[in-house]
């Protein structure tokens, strides 16, 4: 199982074991990189035992809190066990950062398993009241020989409906992610307890606050959330897309930063993809140590075949991660910050803008069904697209709340689809459906867009972009740490009005803009929005067409599916009809690709 775990921590390894229970670790060394940080790592008084992943960005000052502890290090992990020797689990609120870890109690023989607030580190764990076997990646969990490798049919729905599959479920049968915010307590009595530690706010605080002072206080904990994140024994950087979450991310580490900052970018022959003038800009205006990353299908190619490697559980993202992560890690840089969650915390995906004007449209439900449908046909005839079948489907619901069809949002293949190309698995319930009921139920004092910032932090946040930027920059013993998914940042945005969010339609992000004042160049505020993705389409019915085909005419062997209606469905992709996106293929390719790597039956 260590040994499956190498390529996230090539500086350092250990095993220790005692009784009923092992623990093995792989150090990438960021912080402390004396052989004081090394795991598993006992307390002071040996009671206690820890195997951690990630960082505790306030150790420090919790360290300072827990002066009476006789510290032997100048680790962050030393300082959880600290922490926990004195409250116990009531420290888990008190970590502000991204973690996994596990603590061994070896006198009450009990196990603590805990996940960060987001889940920007991830757990997997599999029980039979036998064993309990956990680790950071499912690959792992697997090599542990005690896990069978059978495929999920409900979690191999969700992933053709969204492209990932939706915690606490994995790919794989019994075998479970740790919920963000939640800890596992194993006890000797073989009870497997998990318990939720933290969860967003579900009430407002109204303040009496005017669009300069959410301006203010926005920028304040945002220069906050990166200054902490600069906490380093080794050479960081930075993704800089040329888009506006990225650009503020540099922008502030430019401030605080003693020397250049180090970005970087990837850069493409396709204008329609290349947003490399746009990351030069700010290069230029906040003079970094910028590093392009030309790459061309040729050389997409010969990458590809180790970032599926490198996929760790079956998405339908994360090469384009794999590959900027790559070359910052050969540039030397072992810890880099990213613009993640912008987009998710600040309204910056048209889901924001499509529920205020749905939230408008409620009217529509008192129209006749039968009439609704006849309109959901009507847009079908006038034009067979992915988004025309969703507006259809959207027309012949109940009602036509926000929240009630966020689940068609992220959508890939519609329900029709899906049903042709594998029959029966359409009938399985849909995660996200289920996130957006609990959201509007539990969240339901938050305002309209903080909630639907909530479900798109919850569902295509945790479940995809923070598994493959974790799996694919690990992949290459690349830390990534993200300011805008901060607890307390996110915490007081969401808080905000919608007025304050998104005043018009005109302006991106206007909270965010505002908040970072003249650090952001008119160019990248009023830039089109493009969305960091390399140019698959053109690729896929080229250069990677044979790739694909191939995977394509193997999936379609296996059982569940009909390997005809994926022939065809290709088919009508390669003649470019407008139902045929080509992410929805490349779920499929992958997804064969890991069912065979894995060896998942």
């Amino acid at each position: 199982m260590n040994s499956a775990l190498a390529h996230r921590g090539p500086d350092d390894h250990g095993v220790w074991s005692e009784g009923p229970i092992e623990l093995g670790h792989r150090r990438l060394a960021i912080i402390d990189l004396s052989p004081g940080g090394h795991q598993p790592m006992h307390s002071h008084d040996e009671r206690f035992v820890l195997v951690f992943n990630g960082e505790i960005y306030n150790y420090r000052e919790l360290k300072a809190e827990l002066g009476d502890y006789p510290f032997r290090s100048a680790s962050d992990s030393e300082v959880i066990l600290a922490a926990y020797k004195k409250w116990g689990v009531a420290c888990l609120p008190k970590l502000a950062g991204m973690f996994v870890f596990a603590i061994w109690d070896r006198q009450a023989q009990t196990l603590l398993i805990a996940r960060d607030r987001l889940g920007k580190k991830p757990l997997y764990w599999y029980y039979n009241e036998s064993n309990l076997v956990f680790a950071s990646e499912i690959r792992s969990v697997l090599a542990s020989g005690l896990v069978p490798r059978k495929l999920s049919a409900s979690a191999l729905s969700d992933y053709l409906f969204y492209q990932t599959v939706h915690a606490p479920n994995t790919a794989i049968e019994r075998v479970q992610m740790l919920q963000a915010g939640h800890y596992l307590l194993a006890k000797p009595n073989g009870e497997v307890q998990e318990k939720k530690f933290w969860d967003f706010p579900t009430q407002i605080q109204h303040q009496n606050w005017s669009a300069a002072d959410w301006a203010e206080r926005v920028r304040e904990k945002l220069e906050q959330a990166v200054n902490k994140r600069l906490v380093s024994d080794v050479p960081f950087g930075a993704f800089l897309s040329g888009g506006i979450d990225s650009s503020a991310i540099v922008a502030l580490m430019s401030k605080a930063a003693q020397s250049p900052v180090k970005t970087f970018c990837i850069s493409f022959d396709e204008k329609a993809f290349n947003e490399a003038h746009f990351a030069q800009l700010i290069a230029k205006k906040y003079h970094t140590e910028h590093h392009e990353i030309r790459l061309s299908p040729a050389d997409f190619l010969k990458e590809l075949p180790l970032a599926l490697k490198a996929m760790d559980h079956v998405s339908g993202d994360g090469p384009n991660t794999y590959v900027v992560s790559k070359a910052t890690r050969q540039a030397g840089i072992t810890m880099a910050l990213s613009g993640l969650g912008g987009d998710e915390l600040f309204g910056g995906y048209p889901i924001f803008q499509r529920s205020l004007r749905l939230q408008n449209m409620a009217w529509l439900t008192q129209l006749p069904h039968p009439l609704r449908k006849m309109m959901a046909r009507a847009v079908l005839w006038s034009k067979d697209s992915i988004q025309s079948r969703k507006i259809g489907e959207a027309l012949q619901q109940e009602y036509l709340d926000p929240l009630d069809l966020y689940y068609l949002s992220r959508q890939a293949f519609s329900t029709e689809q899906v049903h042709k190309m594998a029959p029966g698995l359409n009938a399985y319930a849909s995660p996200a459906r289920a996130w957006s009921a609990q959201i509007k139920s539990n969240f339901g004092d938050l305002p309209l867009l903080s909630k639907v910032s909530i479900a798109e932090m919850r569902t295509y946040m945790e479940n995809t972009l923070l598994r493959d930027t974790d799996q694919m920059s690990m992949a290459n013993a690349l830390e990534v740490r993200t300011p805008f998914l901060d607890h307390e940042l996110i915490e007081l945005v969401l808080q905000a009005p919608d007025t304050i969010k998104m005043p018009n339609f005109k302006t991106p992000k206007p909270l965010l803009v505002a908040a970072m004042g003249d650090l952001l160049p008119p160019e990248i505020v009023n830039r089109s929005k493009m969305g960091f993705t390399l140019p698959f389409a053109p690729w896929m019915r080229k250069e990677m067409r044979a790739f694909c085909e191939e995977r394509l005419h193997s999936l379609g062997k296996r059982e569940y599916f009909v390997g005809q209606e994926i022939k065809t469905a290709w088919q009508q992709f390669l003649e470019e009809h407008p139902s045929w996106h080509w992410s929805r293929f490349w779920a499929l390719v992958v997804l064969e690709e890991w069912l065979s790597e894995n060896n998942i039956y």
